[in-house]
């Protein structure tokens, strides 16, 4: 775990849709995760840091199939010149889609990751800021994911617990982990604002 972390500039918000945090399809514990992305989302909006949403187009029939319910945001979204939505479909947030313009925009050096699922698109996400030069801050409490169940003569079941640290340590050396969501800080965003065309913002 990394302590006193320097400031960050922007917060990826990976996933926080209805699907994945309501109901029977919740990830455990997915009060606890949105409570802690949710004290993120403000810091972050109180320091005029930019925020981006990632919103997964799944595939029909699934449970975030693209305007679905579940497909829907689960946190308020206040779009504006630092506040921004971008649709994905793969699980790295830069694959297809204007992430890495929108951060560039901004003059982004260091982000914060959150969300789910810890080992897909929260790692996925994760990796590929760090491959393209970005800072990476991960708070321990603000991802999540689910049980792997068991697989007779291989393993009993894995706590979902388990799988998300276990992610963290595979994304190596380089992310820097906190404990807990109010460890991560902020700072403001450049001003700049990139209008790509799978980006939702006001008129």
């Amino acid at each position: 775990m990394t302590q006193n972390v320097d400031a960050v500039s922007a917060l990826i918000i990976v996933d926080v849709q209805v699907a994945f945090v309501t109901g029977e399809g919740a990830v455990p514990d997915a009060a606890r995760v949105v409570d802690r992305v949710g004290a993120l989302l403000t810091e972050a909006r109180a320091r005029g840091s930019l925020v981006v949403h990632l919103q997964n187009d799944g595939p029909v029939g699934a449970d975030d199939e693209t305007g679905s319910p579940g497909w829907e945001l689960m946190l308020p979204v206040r779009l504006g010149p630092r506040e921004v939505v971008i649709r994905k479909t793969e699980d790295d947030g830069f694959d297809g889609t204007s992430l890495a313009e929108v951060l560039a925009t901004a003059d982004v050096a260091g982000v914060a990751v959150c969300g789910v699922m810890s080992e897909m698109c929260v790692g996925a996400t994760a990796r590929a800021a760090l491959e393209r030069g970005y800072r990476v801050v991960l708070p321990h409490d603000a991802h999540a994911t689910y049980d792997i169940p068991a697989a007779p003569g291989i393993s009993e079941a894995v706590p979902a617990a388990m799988v998300s640290r276990v992610a963290e340590w595979a994304l190596g050396d380089e992310v820097e982990i906190v404990p807990h969501a109010e460890d991560v800080v902020f700072t403001t965003a450049g001003t700049g604002t990139a209008r790509p065309e799978n980006a939702e913002h006001p008129a």
